[in-house]
């Protein structure tokens, strides 16, 4: 007897990184390096929490703190806000709407749901962040794996082949990108691999309807302050395809317990923008209800009167997020240490493309007080997380434990 829905795994979440930073919190050996948190930190060790947020948001009244939102697909203000934070240096002509989420999470979530039934597959990279997969599963969803990378760019060539092969069993097809500042290999996608990859979607597009989920959850740490404009390439896409943008206001505010985000539907037609409006409306109010209102009028207040602190707070850590990802991959190519392509953002991947391998390599690391986040084909280092002094030496030690291992393993 199951008092749960039948189509539920009741397979527990093995969320090894909670795990793995515990263990890295007790290990007291002075060379212990702990890479696993995916939030930005301080030279000292500490979380950052801006506070060209915070001092305002403290200010804010308790009444505004309290009260719900205005709408189930947040208020107003927000949802303009996102619009032009989101498109911002682009020229957007489509039909677009903004429906607040509890972080990009909610958003991809919502996407997921409401783009595909109950028995479809889902389009994910082979590389990603694991929660994709978790949100198809509670959904009764299945998955199908792109090739993310061929050699040092992205691989169109596997995203064609996967969508023909859904195309054979499904009417309509969702997938998703992670773009840019990818989690976890920190790649991000040339104008022109947007520009083809939005091709592909449109020739692909007169056999079925496609939705891309582009979660751009680290945008705001792009390297490159010009990044947005490849969603001008949005502009270009069939009657048949839709976006949904799913953007988090975790990452650019550094709020990631305040749950706020949105997902940003674009389409061709003013009545498809409308349907998926509609039916996110109605997940929000089954699920969430609404999200917290003194997070929105925070967004809304630091992208208007607060801009200019808040961007000058947040390009010094930018800075120093280049400055601890140069480190490790000059390191790193010293040592021929083997990295998936990186070009910005919170994490750096080592590549292991065995699967046998992966959990012996990730042991071996934690023996030599080395604690990283193990992912599909690799392992994640949180360079977020790790002040400078930490970084340096750290791809030599984890080279040197990788050839140890695979010293053992040919014997």
């Amino acid at each position: 007897m199951s008092f749960v829905r039948k189509s539920t795994s009741l397979k527990p979440i093995k969320d090894t990184v909670f795990v793995v930073a515990a263990a890295a919190a007790k290990d007291q050996d002075p060379s212990t390096c702990n890479a696993t948190i995916g939030s930005l930190y301080d030279e000292n060790g500490q979380l950052v929490a801006y506070d060209s947020v915070y001092d305002h948001y403290d200010s804010i009244s308790h009444i505004h703190k309290a009260k719900y939102a205005a709408s189930f697909t947040g208020n107003n203000d927000f949802r303009k806000a996102v619009a032009s934070w989101v498109f911002q240096g682009t020229e957007m002509h489509l039909p677009h709407t903004v429906i607040a989420t509890p972080g990009g999470s909610g958003a991809d979530f919502m996407a997921i749901r409401n783009t595909l039934e109950e028995g479809d597959t889902l389009l994910i990279p082979d590389i990603c962040w694991g929660s994709y997969s978790l949100m198809a599963d509670m959904n009764n969803i299945s998955i199908r794996r792109y090739t993310m990378f061929e050699g040092d760019h992205f691989n169109l060539a596997s995203v064609k082949e996967e969508i023909e092969a859904i195309q054979k069993t499904q009417d309509h097809v969702t997938l998703v990108v992670n773009d840019p500042c990818h989690n976890p290999t920190g790649y991000s996608m040339s104008d022109q691999e947007w520009k083809d990859l939005i091709a592909l979607l449109n020739e692909e597009g007169k056999k079925t309807p496609i939705v891309l989920i582009d979660d751009i959850a680290y945008i705001d740490y792009a390297y490159n302050p010009k990044m947005r404009a490849y969603m001008n390439h949005f502009n270009e896409i069939s009657d048949n395809v839709m976006i949904v943008v799913a953007f988090s206001c975790s990452k650019t505010m550094t709020a990631y317990g305040l749950r706020c985000g949105a997902a940003v539907a674009v389409a061709k037609n003013e009545a498809d923008v409308r349907a998926m409006e509609i039916v996110m409306e109605k997940t929000a109010r089954a699920t969430w209800s609404s999200i917290p209102n003194a997070a929105m009028e925070e967004f809304v207040w630091l992208t208007s009167e607060g801009l200019d602190a808040y961007l000058k707070e947040k390009q010094g850590y930018i800075d120093l997020l280049r400055e601890r990802s140069g480190i490790f991959l000059q390191e790193a190519k010293e040592c021929n240490l083997p990295c998936w392509p990186y070009k910005e953002g919170f994490f750096v991947t080592v590549k292991v493309e065995n699967p046998e391998d992966l959990d012996p390599v990730h042991d071996a690391l934690m023996n030599a007080h080395i604690y990283t986040v193990e992912v599909n084909k690799g392992i994640g280092v949180a360079v977020c997380s790790l002040p400078v002094k930490k970084v340096k030496g750290l791809a030599t030690r984890m080279k040197a434990v990788f050839d140890a291992y695979y010293g053992r393993k040919g014997k």
